[in-house]
């Protein structure tokens, strides 16, 4: 696809009341609906109006979170949307293959192909959770990942795509023949198979993958189709597409075949300063002793101890790859944006408290605009997963003021594409592997 041909894409990450650790105290916050999935719905379709590629959902096995199980609350969601994908982050350290793909599966099947899975290796160990000691190291997690995406694969491709025949006259439901044990038998897993429900309409679920150590990139150029990255610097970003998208031609894939999404969580207003006053807005209704307490994960001090308008105790900072849990990437970009904009701790707490690690970014519409127009056009990214600090009017803005500038522009759909996930990516549609003569 020539640079002429591209569009952006958008998946906006939904959080109940919004990305800042502040956002659930604000007025225009609801956090008494976060379960409430009329609210959910109205968010997705917000989304949907501004013709985003899809909502996508964190998830884990740990803390005390408000928000619901992903498979329930996206299949919920298919039924009050039509276009926009439904994106469900699933580990693969807690979870079974086979279980996975056929819940994945059954989302594809009730949502008319709109399903995509975030592949990640276990985001904090939840060991305590499921009867073991410990949770496994990274390295181990990747290897074995890799595999639990191999037998989900595999299991789809089980059911041929036209195994389905229905002939009431010759009293047959399901093709002789069409239908396959997989036999699998590696290092993490032994399955059977065949699956228990018929192949996905997508063939897969857009398979996503987040996180930006060596072993992710790899596994991204390897295996995903689309990247939820973590870059602060349009030089940072640059290198890592430029990196990944190398990769892709030892796997037989092309630039097309994977789409890159950094993290961008705006404050986004018709002027720079009503988004600067919502952004103060926003810090004002901080607990910073709680946010001080969590990004001292990051340093072998506790924070609290530290003036808020002095420096960021640098050398405090824990080694890269020193925390044995969660995404180890992260880690990195968090402690160097306080080191490449020598900040102060008030700062380092603002800015981490409205983006988790991602871009943060407070202006007007028009900024706003100029902004991701100046990252899609020097290729540093194929478009953003939105992180909107404030739900739902966050979201709103984006979909009603900043999706037409762009449309302006040139730069967004001005329609769906298609009807599932895939065709409105731009992404083909998997061949069966194991079975490709029938494959449709």
């Amino acid at each position: 696809m020539s640079k002429a041909e591209r569009k952006l894409h958008f998946n906006v990450f939904l959080r109940g009341t919004g990305h800042h650790a502040g956002a659930w105290r604000h007025p225009d916050a609801h956090p008494e609906l976060e379960l409430d999935i009329d609210y959910l719905a109205g968010l997705a379709r917000i989304g949907e109006r501004g013709l985003l590629d899809a909502v996508f959902l964190a998830d884990g096995y740990t803390g005390a979170t408000n928000k619901l199980e992903p498979f329930t609350q996206l299949a919920a969601l298919a039924a009050v949307t039509e276009r926009i994908g439904l994106i469900a982050t699933v580990g693969t350290v807690y979870n079974e293959p086979f279980h996975v793909a056929r819940q994945f599966a059954s989302l594809d099947h009730i949502s008319g192909g709109r399903a995509g899975w975030n592949i990640v290796t276990g985001a904090g160990s939840a060991a305590h959770n499921f009867g073991r000691e410990e949770h496994p190291p990274l390295a181990e997690r990747y290897e074995s990942g890799e595999e639990f995406v191999e037998v989900a694969k595999q299991l789809w491709d089980s059911w041929e795509d036209d195994a389905l025949v229905f002939d009431k006259q010759a009293g047959v439901q399901v093709a002789p023949g069409k239908v396959h044990e997989i036999r699998f038998r590696g290092k993490s897993y032994s399955v059977r198979g065949p699956l228990n429900i018929p192949r996905p309409p997508q063939g897969y679920p857009v398979l996503v993958q987040a996180g930006s150590s060596e072993a992710g990139k790899e596994l991204a150029a390897k295996t995903a189709e689309v990247v939820f990255t973590a870059q602060q610097t349009f030089g940072a970003a640059r290198e890592f597409y430029a990196d990944v998208k190398s990769r892709l031609g030892k796997y037989g894939r092309t630039r097309d075949d994977l789409i890159i999404m950094p993290g961008f969580a705006p404050i986004i207003a018709d002027t720079e300063a009503e988004a600067k006053e919502l952004e103060e807005e926003l810090f004002g209704l901080l607990d910073k002793e709680a946010a001080l307490r969590h990004l001292s994960h990051y340093f072998t001090v506790d924070l609290s101890g530290y003036p808020l308008d002095g420096p960021v105790p640098l050398d405090k900072a824990k080694p890269y790859g020193s925390i044995a849990t969660g995404i180890t990437s992260r880690h990195e970009v968090v402690v160097d944006a306080a080191r490449r904009d020598g900040m102060t701790l008030r700062q380092f707490v603002n800015r981490s408290a409205g983006g988790h690690g991602h871009i943060t970014f407070t202006g007007s519409v028009l900024q706003a605009a100029d902004f991701i127009e100046r990252w899609f056009r020097g290729d540093a990214a194929d478009g953003f997963n939105l992180l909107p600090q404030l739900f739902p009017s966050g979201l709103a803005i984006i979909a009603d003021k900043l999706i037409p500038e762009l449309q302006n522009r040139g730069l967004f759909r001005t329609a769906y594409e298609g009807r599932t996930l895939r065709e409105n990516l731009g992404l083909a549609r998997p061949a069966n592997t194991r079975h490709p003569a029938a494959s449709g």
